[in-house]
């Protein structure tokens, strides 16, 4: 089995408890309780929207997965910041919010775009000295965390109330969009958390394309899509004899009509065999589906 799903995920479960759900569907679906299901990258709980997933032989896929734009819209909470720097966590500062915000906030807005520093927060997945940092939040410790690098390329004011801002965002891979929206709020010198966040895009899925797992449940074949469709590589058909050589490894002649340096490799029968990387007139296995 192979291809993914856009899955619509609700505030509450994790990405993990998600993916679990989804190795319990495929898993009957196939008949196999070992099939491999992965995500396209962490989705925080409380947050709600697009998660794709990876089923199957895909998830061998993920790394040639280009298009790591991420897009979401959330409220940008004033007046109080948190632990977790999002509603859940226990409030670290509190201040007033002067009637001046908004102003402040369009002019700090262009200082965040482009290729920005970004210090993990505490709670989250990133590991540190064998531990993941969520685990010493827990424990009540704060370690030091380096800066990462990310990119954000839009971050547009949708909506505006007394003491919330609505944004939309466009961002990189590895962006944290509460910490994103905390820093934002320091800018302005007012404590700030994130409210609401719903992940509107993620690569080529979108929201409206999304299904609840009650949906996915309902049928797992409907909802699995190949992955000609997420991927925009070529697909060629190699011949019996290139087949074999290319299952085992070897290269084998590049069939005329290749025009990108990856592809995806189908026998006669149309079975997606693998992805072959083009070198010259050779076509060299990438990744083999045994």
């Amino acid at each position: 089995m192979i291809g993914f799903v856009n899955v619509f995920k609700s505030a509450g479960p994790t990405s993990a408890q998600v993916v679990a759900r989804m190795r319990r569907i495929y898993g009957v679906y196939a008949n196999d309780r070992h099939i491999a299901v992965g995500h396209l990258g962490t989705l925080d709980p409380q947050a709600a929207g697009v998660l794709p997933i990876a089923v199957g032989k895909a998830t061998r896929l993920i790394p040639l997965l280009s298009d790591q734009r991420k897009a979401y819209a959330g409220v940008l909470a004033l007046g109080r910041a948190t632990t977790t720097q999002d509603a859940l966590g226990d409030t670290t500062a509190q201040g007033e919010v002067p009637e001046e915000w908004g102003r402040r906030l369009e002019a700090a807005i262009p200082s965040f775009l482009g290729r920005i520093e970004q210090t993990p927060p505490m709670f989250s997945a990133v590991h540190h000295e064998g531990r993941r940092l969520y685990e010493f939040a827990r424990e009540g410790k704060v370690v030091e965390r380096r800066p990462r690098s990310v990119t954000i390329y839009s971050i547009a004011i949708i909506g505006v109330e007394e003491r919330a801002a609505r944004l939309r965002v466009t961002c990189g891979e590895g962006t944290y969009v509460r910490t994103l929206f905390a820093d934002l709020g320091a800018a302005i010198g007012v404590p700030a958390h994130m409210g609401a966040l719903v992940r509107e895009a993620s690569g080529p899925f979108v929201l409206s394309e999304s299904l609840l797992l009650d949906e996915i449940t309902e049928n797992p074949s409907a909802a699995l899509m190949p992955p000609e469709n997420v991927i925009p590589f070529p697909t060629i058909v190699l011949d019996l004899r290139e087949i074999v050589d290319f299952r085992a490894g070897r290269v084998v002649p590049l069939p005329e009509g290749a025009p990108a340096k990856h592809v995806f490799v189908r026998d006669a029968s149309r079975t997606l065999v693998g992805v072959g990387e083009t070198h010259g007139a050779l076509l060299a296995p990438r990744k083999v589906f045994v």
